[in-house]
């Protein structure tokens, strides 16, 4: 996507996570979005930028698909996928992962997104939360 001198463009990833407070559709869809109001926020994101966002759960987690929220936030042309994570036997429990593909400026600098209690999974990035 390198269109002109002055506006070229690559691919980022970003990844983030979330704590659900339970296994019900609303606390699913509240971590969800605003887990993804993050990640939009800190990279100022546009749909028109994104490529494909791919959303992991706990195996805890059945209620609903991450992807219902991504939806309601107006990601309609975005290609959404919701997969199972690795059941790690001591992992923190009800969490949704994502990892948010799009394009942006050369010198971007990718701002992951770690919130509530899920800030614990990713110490290393707590400086930059």
């Amino acid at each position: 996507m390198n269109s002109g001198e002055g506006n070229q463009q690559r691919l980022f990833a970003v990844r983030g996570a979330a704590q659900a407070q339970s296994n019900e559709t609303e606390a699913i869809l509240a971590a969800t979005t605003e887990l993804m109001r993050e990640l939009i926020e800190r990279n100022r994101l546009e749909p028109e930028a994104m490529v494909s966002c791919l959303f992991t759960t706990t195996e805890d987690l059945d209620a609903e698909f991450p992807a219902v929220a991504a939806r309601h936030l107006g990601l309609d042309s975005v290609p959404l996928l919701c997969c199972r994570e690795i059941p790690v036997p001591g992992s923190m429990p009800r969490v949704i992962r994502v990892m948010l593909h799009f394009y942006a400026p050369l010198d971007h600098v990718p701002a992951h997104a770690y919130v509530g209690e899920a800030q614990k999974l990713r110490a290393d990035l707590r400086a930059a939360q």
